[in-house]
């Protein structure tokens, strides 16, 4: 009896469900498709976006008031012609300016390695500001060369190489649109054809570009006056014979010379809406652009045409109408180019184009873009004021120290100049340095008067009453063993007359300052008799109190240090 069982079937896996809804989802999904927008703040970015997106512009509001993000972004779905399958979801990056803070942040939104086949990059100039478009070219075209380059992976790698390849047979391969229907067949008999001289030399990533040109309505906008209108060159040259058509036409001359190096198409602007729905087809016909053909799949003697594109761009190229300007990658050449206007040289632009991305310095011998660009749009745009030198502050201290030093040399700064006699110079005087006409001052003045006053009552001298009631007095009246007071010289007239209440000598008087008139004698006198009214007054104070230590013993201690 065979007792063998037939082996159980394997466990089912544990995310059984997540797998399947996986798969499903996969099935199912949507495709994500972006657009990069480049351009410097107020270029017309944000009626772009409303447009590709097909969502109502947003308000104008004033500048001051505007949001701007470092990053900006926003969606919308793509649906077929019949508006009812959804082909893609579109997602709309705007970069409000080339500072390096915000372009630094793009690749971590927009990663190159997975986001490069799927997206389109759109360069945002602006015409009220013609002569910035060669150095904006290069900035932003610069950073799309090094956005490409991403980690340098494998995988990167051959999704830049696909992207060339697909890129460059669009160019290949592109036609006119015309009204009669494609044909059937999905192969062609004719062999390839090289692409011409200039075309595609830069751009190794194949990434479809877009030079946007907005507000092209305000070309010709303004007077006669060379930078009157709104753009800043409007109305150059109107009555001058069509030199402002001519330098208009050079300028797309030169903007489709660069675009045609990168493979990336040429629009001008309006905020018609015409304009923008154009803008828009071409974006999603790029979006969409097919793979490259497989050489393997065409027959032998053929060449294998591309698959449809899903949104056809049917509009036909359009190099005459400045406000309406179509310009698609695969239909310009140098050719074109030079019919426009004669004169142009594509291959020195080309050139000078070159040398500008070398970044090598300017001796003179090779010529540039900006410069030779310069020179036929000249920069109009109004420059901010110049800042105000700086103000470097004197220190303190040094400031002082400069206006003391400059005082000082003045002699007129001396306050006790303002009570000095002009008519004589100042010599040392009784008191201090100053001279005898520094007496003057308006308190000594009244109590010499009312001294003098007082002894002309009384018909004496007031030197020699002073001196009576001083040797009247005595000083032997005196008790106690206090110390000899010293005397006082007081000098008058060159001679000196001394005062003291002891025999000791007394010092030697004070240098006399000798008068010069009748006038400087009686005021010395004056003064004389001024302090010897003081020392009066003191000597009685003192046989006061003589007096009463006399009358009390025990006071007589205290009467002494008193005095």
């Amino acid at each position: 009896m065979d007792n063998s069982r037939p082996s159980s079937p394997e466990a089912p896996p544990q995310d059984l469900w997540s797998s399947i809804l996986d798969s499903v989802s996969t099935s199912r999904s949507i495709p994500s498709k972006q657009i990069i927008v480049l351009g410097e703040p107020s270029s017309g970015k944000s009626t772009l976006v409303s447009s590709l997106l097909q969502k109502p512009p947003p308000e104008e509001t004033k500048e001051e008031q505007r949001t701007d993000f470092a990053i900006g972004y926003d969606w919308a779905d793509v649906r077929d012609d019949a508006d009812e399958d959804t082909l893609a979801r579109l997602s709309v990056y705007t970069v409000p300016s080339s500072a390096p803070a915000y372009t630094s942040l793009l690749p971590y939104f927009v990663p190159p390695r997975t986001c490069l086949p799927h997206t389109v990059v759109m360069v945002v100039l602006d015409w009220t500001r013609p002569w910035s478009f060669i150095q904006e070219l290069e900035i932003w075209l610069e950073w799309v060369e090094k956005w490409s380059k991403g980690d340098g992976s494998r995988e990167l790698d051959i999704a830049k190489e696909e992207n060339r390849e697909r890129l460059q047979a669009h160019w290949q391969y592109y036609s006119e649109p015309s009204a009669e229907p494609l044909p059937a067949t999905s192969t062609v008999s004719s062999a390839l054809l090289p692409l011409g001289p200039g075309t595609l030399t830069h751009n190794a990533a194949g990434v479809p570009i877009v030079v946007v040109c907005t507000k092209a309505d305000l070309i010709d906008e303004g007077n006669d006056i060379i930078g009157s209108g709104p753009s800043g060159m409007g109305g150059m040259v109107k009555g001058k014979g069509g030199e402002w058509e001519e330098r208009t036409d050079s300028i797309m001359q030169i903007l489709r010379t660069i675009c045609l190096k990168y493979g990336a198409g040429l629009f001008y602007t309006t905020p018609q809406p015409t304009t923008l729905q154009v803008l828009r087809q071409y974006a999603l016909h790029m979006l969409f652009m097919p793979p490259a053909p497989s050489p393997a799949a065409a027959a032998p003697g053929e060449v294998a045409t591309p698959a449809r594109n899903p949104f056809p761009f049917q509009h036909k190229p359009n190099a005459l109408d400045r406000d309406r300007i179509v310009i698609p990658a695969g239909w310009d050449s140098w050719g074109k180019i030079t019919v426009l206007r004669e004169g142009f040289d594509a291959k020195l632009w080309g050139e000078a184009w070159e040398n500008d991305l070398d970044h090598t310095e300017d001796d003179g011998s090779a010529t540039r873009a900006q410069k030779m660009y310069a020179s036929l749009v000249p920069d109009l745009s109004r420059k901010p004021p110049p800042l105000p030198p700086l103000n470097n502050p004197t220190p303190e201290q040094v400031f002082l120290a400069k206006n003391y030093d400059e005082n000082a040399k003045k002699p007129d700064r001396d306050p006790r100049g303002a009570f000095r006699n002009p008519n004589e110079t100042a010599s040392a005087g009784i008191v201090g340095p100053m001279g005898s006409s520094s007496f003057n001052l308006p308190n000594v003045e009244r109590a010499l008067t009312e001294m003098e006053s007082v002894a002309g009552g009384a018909g004496l001298n007031p030197l020699a009453a002073s001196t009576a009631r001083d040797s009247s007095r005595g000083l032997s009246s005196r008790s106690g063993g206090r110390p000899p007071n010293t005397g006082l010289s007081i000098p008058t007239g060159g001679a000196s007359i001394a005062l003291g209440r002891s025999a000791a000598p007394s010092p030697a008087p004070l240098s006399a300052t000798t008068p010069n008139s009748a006038d400087d004698q009686s005021q010395h006198q004056a003064l004389k008799a001024f302090f010897d009214n003081l020392i009066n007054k003191r000597s009685t104070r003192v046989d006061d109190r003589a007096a009463a230590a006399t009358k009390s013993p025990e006071a007589e201690p205290a009467a002494d240090e008193g005095s």
